[in-house]
C-alpha cells in the first residue's frame, strides 16, 4: 500500500519538464514544459512526481531534466 504514502515522501530532487510531447501517451494535459517538479520517487526509467493535476505520476525521464 505504498501508493497511498508516496504523495507525502520527502523530495529527492527537483526536475524541469523540458517538453510534452509524448508519441505513445497523453502527458501535455498534466505537464507544463518549463514547470519545475519534485520528484517524489525515481527507477531507471521514469521519475515519479505529483503533475498538474495534483496526483501522483510517473513519467519517462526523457521529458525532464535534473535543476
Amino acid at each position: 500500500m505504498i501508493h497511498k504514502t508516496w504523495e507525502n515522501n520527502p523530495t529527492l530532487k527537483k526536475v524541469e519538464c523540458v517538453h510534452n510531447k509524448a508519441e505513445k501517451f497523453v502527458v501535455e494535459n498534466v505537464l507544463t514544459p518549463g514547470k519545475v517538479y519534485d520528484v517524489k520517487n525515481e527507477s531507471e526509467e521514469f521519475y515519479f512526481v505529483i503533475d498538474n493535476s495534483g496526483r501522483m505520476g510517473g513519467f519517462y525521464k526523457d521529458y525532464f531534466k535534473e535543476v
